[in-house]
């Protein structure tokens, strides 16, 4: 079993750049693939970004309306995941989640309790 645990949020303002943070423990999820997701009020849940491990390291994907703003990225030392968020935009106001899994494809099998991220204008 993964247990994630999201950090970091808060009440920002239009133009921060706060960094949530995605602590795993039970297992190293070195070579799991690791994705942030969020939910605005009435919404959706939609993905936000994504890192996996190929032959060549690690790959990010983004969802388009966080590109060149936001950056995944993890810290095998502490078995960690982040997600630097730049410039915010009120419209990114929800609740973040980090999610896991072992494999490369399918549903996630890990997710945090989310932390909320509210940007004011």
């Amino acid at each position: 079993q993964v247990q994630l645990a999201e950090s970091g949020g808060g009440l920002v303002q239009a133009g921060g750049s706060p960094r949530l943070s995605c602590a795993a423990s039970g297992r190293t999820i070195t070579n799991y693939r690791m994705g942030w997701f969020r939910q605005a009020p009435g919404k959706e849940r939609e993905f936000v970004a994504i890192l996996i491990i190929n032959r060549s390291g690690d790959v990010t994907y983004y969802t388009d309306s966080v590109k060149g703003r936001f950056t995944i990225s993890r810290d095998n030392a502490k078995n960690t995941v982040y997600l630097q968020m730049n410039n915010l935009k009120p419209e990114d106001t929800a609740v973040y989640y980090c999610a896991a899994d072992s494999q490369l494809r399918g549903n996630y099998g890990y997710w945090g309790q989310g932390t909320q991220v509210t940007v004011s204008s």
